[in-house]
């Protein structure tokens, strides 16, 4: 499969393929980046950051991210809030840096309105300098989709149920629901995420992991089997722990 090119939102979070989640968007660059996008009907891809691998003073993206796709959009002033549902998983090739440091920045200090306020897009645009490549505000990359192996098996699929299954019974002895509700309302959650879909693996591993340590290491999986035992390692390092 051909590389594509994809804007990047880089945050210390991590997107599962089937997911879905909020965002509130308010930085310029991001705001740049979601005009684009729904300009283009095109998706982002979500990456979690990289400190130690800037690019162009920002936090870099890690290697492995998830595209996202726009399910709600909604403005409130220059709040942008999205829910958005995880699709497939890449592999960064090369990153785009953007055409700006941080607001922090030295070369930064004429762009800046005054102390806690945003530069508006048009003064960020004009204080791009003319030798830029290009525009862009925001990190993109070239990135590679990863191929699915197909449907999983069904014991793939018992042994993920048996994970949700535990865990959610666990959390509900701790909250102390009712037996009975439980037992339905666990049934049917299990029943509606758990299917021969190769992103079950993943949706599993969003509900039950908390760490982005660990969520990333699934999401950096070679495919959805390498997923799944990863998936149960890290739960077993968390049961060691307790």
């Amino acid at each position: 499969m051909s590389s594509e090119t994809l804007p990047l939102f880089v945050l210390p979070m991590v997107l599962m393929p089937g997911e879905v989640q909020e965002l509130r968007v308010f930085e310029p660059r991001y705001r740049q980046m979601l005009d684009d996008c729904v300009l283009d009907n095109k998706n982002f891809g979500l990456v979690m950051n990289d400190p130690f691998e800037p690019t162009n003073h920002w936090d870099g993206p890690r290697t492995h991210g998830c595209e996202a796709e726009i399910l709600e959009h909604e403005t409130k002033g220059s709040n942008h809030f999205l829910s958005i549902v995880g699709r497939r998983r890449f592999t960064i090739e090369e990153v785009i840096a953007p055409a700006l440091p941080p607001f922090e920045h030295p070369s930064m200090e004429a762009a800046m309105p005054g102390e806690g306020m945003f530069p508006d897009l048009q003064t960020l645009l004009e204080h791009i300098p003319e030798s830029s490549p290009h525009q862009k505000l925001y990190i993109s990359a070239k990135v590679r989709y990863t191929e699915s192996n197909g449907p999983i098996s069904t014991t793939h699929q018992t042994m993920l149920r048996d994970v949700l299954n535990g865990v959610l019974n666990r959390i509900g002895a701790v909250l102390r629901i009712d037996e009975q509700v439980l037992d339905s309302w666990v049934a049917e959650r299990v029943e509606h995420v758990v299917d021969e879909d190769p992103n079950s693996v993943f949706t599993v591993a969003a509900l039950v992991l908390n760490g982005l340590e660990s969520k990333q290491q699934v999401l950096a999986s070679a495919d959805e089997e390498e997923a799944l035992a990863e998936l149960m390692h890290q739960l077993s390092g968390v049961y060691e722990e307790e």
